[in-house]
């Protein structure tokens, strides 16, 4: 399993759109921009190591309030098991009309032997 497809399947549900890097099509009303930000062996005493650590931007792209949404996206990616390690409104985007909210996360993955 990867950091995408986890975000995927468990964001999918919300019936927000997703893309990874930049949005490709013409923006809807709300969407969510996945760019990858690091993997990592953080957590090993030796040269073998047993465990991945993969990271993950979330900008959330929303027309009007956004509140509620960020809540939703939040409570999904904290049952499914991500850390979020930073939230963040980075602003208002007075051309296109979006609020833009970033939520970091990151997982922990078994290296596959």
């Amino acid at each position: 399993m990867s950091l995408l497809e986890d975000l995927n399947g468990t964001l999918g549900p919300l019936g927000i759109p997703i893309e990874t890097g930049v949005f490709q099509d013409t923006p809807p009303e709300e969407y969510l921009v996945v760019t990858p930000l690091s993997d990592s062996f953080g957590f090993h005493a030796d040269d073998l190591p047993q465990y991945e650590v993969q990271e993950a931007r979330l900008s959330f792209f929303k027309k009007g309030s956004y509140t509620r949404q960020k809540n939703r996206i939040v409570r999904a990616l904290l049952a499914a098991d991500f850390t979020i390690t930073d939230r963040r409104y980075i602003g208002h985007e007075d051309d296109t009309g979006y609020h833009h909210y970033a939520i970091d996360v990151a997982k922990h993955y078994e290296m596959e032997v």
